[in-house]
């Protein structure tokens, strides 16, 4: 049979050569994420606190941002959309802490409560979002929605227990968060899959 030379010929992906980032800005954001959720949870002295401002700028930070960008390239929007937007959080929580809260005096925790709801709001609807990528992914966005307005409410209701709570659930984001990127990075390389994430994908 002659080849047909009209039908149409399948592009190759160009950006087939490019590793996930996802693993990357997933681990980036666990890993902060748990160091600071050990001192909201009230599990160590606050007085080590300061311990949380270097991962903020440098791995919860700047490499979740660069692995936004790195999900532009892979044309993967949900993912450029939250890794930027989370390691621009915890740029702007650093900021936020070393040049802002000092002079705020006795209105920090309300303008601390505001900026956490604020981002509860962009989480609860990137959860609707992660409702059609994976159950790992959509485990953080719920565990990550709870943990912003917890503390917010804490912060600006003055009831600690609440932040504490907030604290608590901040860690099992992280643990969520720490899963989901184990298993991408092992997926890959044992080249199969090694730990279920669950596709929540529609099935073309």
């Amino acid at each position: 049979m002659a080849e047909d030379t009209n039908s149409p010929q399948q592009a190759p992906d160009p950006t087939a050569s490019i590793a996930d980032p996802a693993p990357l800005g997933l681990a980036a954001f666990a890993l902060t994420t748990f160091v600071l959720s050990v001192f909201n949870a009230g599990l160590l002295s606050s007085d080590l606190e300061p311990v949380v401002l270097p991962l903020a700028l440098f791995y919860g930070g700047l490499a979740q941002f660069m692995a936004g960008m790195w999900e532009f390239r892979k044309a993967n929007t949900f993912g450029a959309l939250a890794f930027t937007s989370y390691g621009a959080f915890w740029l702007s929580f650093a900021a936020y802490v070393q040049f802002v809260t000092d002079g705020l005096g006795p209105d920090a925790a309300t303008a601390t409560g505001l900026y956490l709801l604020a981002w509860g709001i962009f989480t609860a609807y990137m959860t609707v979002a992660a409702m059609r990528v994976t159950v790992a992914v959509l485990s953080v966005f719920v565990a990550l929605t709870l943990t912003f307005f917890l503390l917010a409410i804490g912060d600006l209701s003055g009831v600690g227990a609440i932040a504490t709570l907030g604290g608590w659930v901040g860690l099992i984001t992280a643990v969520l968060a720490w899963y989901a990127s184990f298993a991408g990075v092992a997926n890959f390389t044992w080249k199969r899959t090694l730990l279920p994430v669950g596709s929540l994908a529609p099935k073309s």
